[in-house]
């Protein structure tokens, strides 16, 4: 049985998370042949409060570097 285990660094819809979850059993099932019931995802969201990178926390982050992978995504 696989479990996964998924860290965000910041927050996620509902939709976005779901979405996470079919992705990965998706590809569990056809990367390993496993059933889509045994397939256990967890996902976590990170405050950017709590994270950082490069030394400082993502929070505290100026603007976002283009093509950074910490960056938040543009609304």
């Amino acid at each position: 049985m696989p479990f996964i285990d998924i860290r965000l660094a910041g927050p996620a819809t509902r939709a976005q998370k779901a979405g996470i979850v079919a992705d990965v059993t998706a590809s569990m099932v056809a990367r390993l042949g496993k059933s889509a019931g045994a397939v256990q995802v967890n996902i976590t969201e990170l405050s950017l409060e709590n994270y950082g990178a490069g030394g400082q926390l993502i929070a505290d982050r100026d603007a976002p570097v283009q093509g950074d992978a910490h960056a938040e995504p543009s609304q």
